[in-house]
Order: structure tokens, then C-alpha cells, then sequence
């Protein structure tokens, strides 16, 4: 009604500003989406992770984590060992670490003995325990991460929790496969 009449051109652009994941939860940029596996928050998993990429926890881990790349988010906690070439730590892990490079967050809480090559503790990041430079590192990781653990050992494991299974009358697993190879 008072003034010109405004048209389409003499608005003003605004930039919108995409949110960022926090630093402890933004994957390595060199590895590809597709070879991240990530546990999700509200997730749990009990065993042994094993990876040849990367792992990204938000949620809670018991047991072992290997991986060439290992992402513990804000919020996550791992009860047990991580192995890795690369760690970055911005939730509760409890247990020993073996990792070429460490990065603790801020948020990052460590129960535990540290082995690497570097490490670096982000200011209001906790750590108790010890923490050992060990110049060889990588080539230690390497033998870790490529033989977790002997596959004979496994394979005993493996049989001797099946020979405590009752049968239900279902052929198992190793039924059907003795039937075909026959």
C-alpha cells in the first residue's frame, strides 16, 4: 500500500548452512560409504567385530573391534579391545587399544592401556591407564588385523558349541551340505 511493490528480483538469497556431524562421528573421507559398517545408537552387539574398512559405533559394543578404521561416536561405549590403524574415540571404551594412530575427543572416556604410534588427547577428554609408543606399530596391526585369530581355533569353537545343540529333527546345517556333496 506505501511503497513500491516488491518483485521476485529484488530479493535477497539466503544461504542455508547444512548441520555438520560432531568430528568424533564424521567418517574418514578417504574410505567410501558403502565400506563404512556402522552400529547404530540403541543398538547392541556382543562378540567379535572384524572389518576390513571401517567401522563406525554408536551405539554399544561387548566384545572385540578390528577394523582398519574405527569411528566410536559420541555417546557410544565399547567394553573390550579395539584394534585398529586408525581410532577415533569420542565415547566410552573400556579395554585395551592396539592402534597406529589414537585421537581421543574431548567428550572421549578411556578405561585402559593404549599401544600406538600417535596419539593425540583432545583437552576435557579422560583417559586412565598407560599409554606405550611402539614404532612398530603398524606392522603389528597389520598382522593383527589380517589374522584375528587362527582359524583352527575358531573352527573348534564352532564345533564344540555344535555338538552341545539337540536336534529338533531338522536336518542342520552340516546335514544339508554332507546330502549335497553326495
Amino acid at each position: 500500500m506505501f511503497g513500491k511493490p516488491k518483485d521476485d528480483n529484488d530479493k535477497t538469497p539466503i544461504a542455508v548452512q547444512q548441520p555438520q556431524p560432531p568430528a568424533a562421528t564424521k567418517p574418514a573421507a578417504r574410505i567410501p560409504s558403502d565400506q563404512i559398517s556402522t552400529i547404530s545408537r540403541g543398538m547392541t552387539v556382543v562378540g567379535r567385530i572384524v572389518d576390513e574398512g571401517a567401522v563406525h559405533v554408536l551405539g554399544q559394543v561387548e566384545g572385540e573391534v578390528r577394523a582398519l578404521t574405527v569411528l566410536i561416536g559420541e555417546g557410544a561405549k565399547v567394553d573390550g579391545d579395539l584394534v585398529a590403524e586408525e581410532l577415533t574415540i569420542g565415547g566410552m571404551v573400556k579395554g585395551t587399544i592396539h592402534a597406529k594412530r589414537v585421537r581421543l575427543n574431548s567428550t572421549a572416556v578411556v578405561e585402559g592401556d593404549i599401544f600406538h604410534q600417535s596419539l593425540s588427547i583432545e583437552e576435557n577428554a579422560r583417559f586412565e591407564g598407560s599409554s606405550k609408543r611402539e614404532d612398530n606399530a603398524g606392522d603389528a596391526l597389520r598382522s593383527l588385523l589380517q589374522h584375528p585369530a587362527a582359524h583352527s581355533d575358531i573352527l573348534a569353537k564352532s564345533i564344540a558349541v555344535q555338538s552341545d545343540w539337540k536336534s529338533n529333527g531338522a536336518p542342520s546345517h552340516d546335514e544339508s551340505l554332507s546330502a549335497e556333496a553326495s
